[in-house]
């Protein structure tokens, strides 16, 4: 049986409501939001009791999905935002912009930072990394051609 697709990322934060505002400026649309708990969530996780809030986060294409999550309960027990782009694990998430210098004047004006310069590679890209809400480090990627 083959892989039929990669269905979404996962980033947990601390402001749900602040990073759906911040990914929607980005270009993403809200495909939903829950509350989820109950014994079946916490088999699946493998966190007894659990209780989270998510927001589902989808591209313009339909073919990509961001899960932004919010726990209350249990607490969280680990702050990855900080580390720096060399960390082990999953880190960031990169996503494909028609203007890469329209796309950062917006989202600077909701608290993104450059983390680097912005870059290009070759006759094919301009790249960079930002931390966005809460330290999450997003990349941004222009296609030249």
């Amino acid at each position: 049986m083959a892989l039929k697709r990669m269905d979404n990322v996962g980033i947990v934060v601390e402001d749900l409501t602040g990073a759906i505002d911040f990914f929607r400026e980005l270009g993403l649309e809200l495909e939903g939001r829950a509350t989820i708990e109950g014994e079946w969530a916490g088999r699946v996780t493998g966190l007894v009791d659990q209780r989270v809030e998510i927001a589902m986060m989808r591209t313009p294409d339909g073919h990509g999905r961001l899960e932004l999550c919010r726990y209350l309960a249990p607490p969280v027990v680990a702050d990855h935002r900080t580390a720096p782009v060399n960390a082990l694990g999953y880190l960031r998430v990169m996503f494909a912009v028609d203007d890469i210098d329209e796309t950062l004047a917006r989202l600077r004006a909701r608290g993104a930072q450059l983390v680097g310069d912005v870059v290009q590679y070759q006759d094919t890209y301009r790249l960079c990394y930002i931390r966005g809400p809460e330290g999450l480090l997003i990349g941004l990627a222009e296609e030249l051609r």
